[in-house]
């Protein structure tokens, strides 16, 4: 069974609870058989499945609870706790410190997928201001040297490797030396992939290991070889000191229930994993959003970090702008950029409450990103002035010419620039409506500053923009609503992209 049909499984025996009338044994160890059959069909170890069926049995004794307790809430905040405990084996991750030199180096099987995770680190400390590097010290594959070369090409990243030189350990502690002069925060030694059975290559990691003396090791997962993963995770734990780990292809059509219970076998945190091929498809790993994101209750924290990432407070104009009710079209583009820069649509889905990480399949997402691109293309096509003015549709409306010109400049119909003004007519009515309601500026609480009439109207404008399907999914109209409050409380800059400014 695949992850996202896991969490849908247990998401429905969690809810079962709600649906019993008495809350009794039978109830509770149904719900209980439920879970641990959806947790081995995922592919978790039996044995961490019986320690969670009887953990949570431990807690809920119906003897000794008192009357009045929330045995519904005692229940699911049990489930989810040991939910919890199945990937977090209660260690710190290490810290990489900045402005001195961080050595991580990587380990793993063949195949899981090691060299294209380097890159992405690599390219994920870049993007916050790191200056990172790559060296490849793989020698035993061919073709290692080409390929991460070409993906630290791509992403901008340096690198240094050899053709001539055959021993990893010189390889690796040159690169190390050369990057350590050069004053780099973040030094990535890509190495082997091995198997626990390849004696004279786990000798060989740990001589590499010695060599350069490593802050962090990291070892590679892949989601998808199962319960294998776990006497893997052992071998790797037992000849170097493995730091952390990275789980890979934990996409939602992985099985990822034996990756990811293998991670008590190597006693070290999971700071990654890989959802994809791209190189943005890669997330920091938080067990508890993870676990969240999993029953479809949302990742918060992450969508934060994502806006956050975007430095939205820095447009005071755009906010003031809002303020007063006003939204042109080059805002609208601005809009459409940040989006573009979130990453992929799928994963901010799987982080919004009361969606899955599968809501989008990548085909639909690829038509997503393909028609923001296209409306972009026509706003590449609009003067400054229709960008810039006020009410950028009336000039279009009243002037047909000026949609033939940017048709023609853009290489599309006049039909596709005139649903382009509506969409924006549209969206700029519900900037309006948020403009005129004072108290929508204010921080904390949208609830508490803005009365009861004023949000029904706004969160009713935002339902009429959205696609049907994604509206039921979110639980319709009061799904919505719950939905704005948390973004709301969670930070200001969230807030921003939404068009809700979180300064007064």
């Amino acid at each position: 069974m695949v992850l996202a049909d896991l969490g849908r499984k247990i998401t429905s025996a969690l809810r079962s609870l709600s649906n019993a009338t008495v809350i009794n044994e039978d109830v509770l160890n149904a719900m209980l058989k439920e879970i641990c059959t959806a947790l081995l069909e995922a592919d978790v170890n039996i044995r961490l499945v019986k320690d969670l069926r009887e953990n949570v049995r431990a807690v809920i004794d119906f003897d000794e609870m008192a009357g009045g307790l929330n045995k519904r809430r005692m229940i699911q905040s049990a489930v989810f706790k040991e939910l919890v405990k199945l990937v977090d084996p209660g260690v710190k991750a290490h810290q990489p410190v900045k402005g001195k030199p961080n050595i991580i180096m990587f380990v793993g099987l063949q195949g899981s997928g090691k060299t294209t995770t380097c890159t992405k680190l690599a390219y994920h400390y870049l993007k916050k201001n790191w200056k990172a590097c790559l060296v490849c010290a793989d020698t035993f594959r061919a073709g290692a040297y080409d390929q991460l070369k070409q993906n630290a090409t791509k992403a901008r990243i340096p690198f240094y490797g050899s053709y001539t030189e055959v021993d990893p350990v010189v390889i690796a502690q040159d690169g190390v030396e050369m990057f350590k002069k050069e004053g780099f925060e973040i030094i990535i030694v890509d190495t082997s992939g091995r198997h626990k059975q390849e004696e004279s290559l786990f000798e060989e990691m740990l001589q590499v290991s010695n060599a350069i003396r490593p802050d962090n090791i990291i070892f590679v997962m892949d989601a998808t070889i199962g319960q294998a993963c776990e006497a893997q995770a052992r071998a790797f734990k037992e000849k170097v000191d493995v730091g952390s780990v990275i789980v890979t292809k934990l996409d939602g059509h992985a099985k990822g229930g034996g990756a990811l219970s293998a991670v008590a076998a190597t006693q070290s945190p999971i700071i990654f994993i890989g959802t994809g091929e791209h190189i943005d498809d890669f997330e920091p790993f938080k067990t508890k959003p993870f676990v969240s994101k999993l029953l479809g209750m949302g990742d918060i924290e992450g969508l934060i970090d994502k806006v956050n990432e975007l430095k939205l407070d820095d447009n005071e104009e755009l906010i003031e702008k809002i303020k007063h009710g006003q939204f042109t079209l080059r805002d609208m583009y601005e809009q459409f950029q940040n989006i573009m820069k979130m990453g992929p649509f799928s994963q901010i889905m799987g982080m919004i409450p009361g969606f899955s990480q599968d809501f989008l399949s990548k085909g639909s997402e690829q038509e997503s990103m393909t028609r923001l691109k296209r409306l972009m293309t026509i706003m590449d096509s609009m003067n400054d002035g229709e960008l810039d003015s006020r009410d950028g549709a009336k000039l279009f409306t009243k002037q047909s010419g000026r949609v033939i010109r940017v048709a023609q400049g853009a290489g599309v119909t006049e039909k596709e620039v005139k649903d382009l003004i509506s969409q924006y007519t549209k969206f700029a009515a519900v900037v309006k409506k948020m403009g005129g309601i004072k108290g929508l500026f204010k921080g904390g609480d949208m609830a508490k500053n803005v009365n009861q009439a004023q949000m029904t109207k706004l969160n009713q404008q935002m339902a009429k923009m959205m696609d049907p399907r994604i509206l039921q999914q979110m639980g319709g109209m009061s799904g919505l609503q719950s939905m704005m409050r948390q973004l709301q409380q969670g930070a200001g800059g969230l807030g921003n992209l939404m068009g809700f400014g979180g300064k007064s």
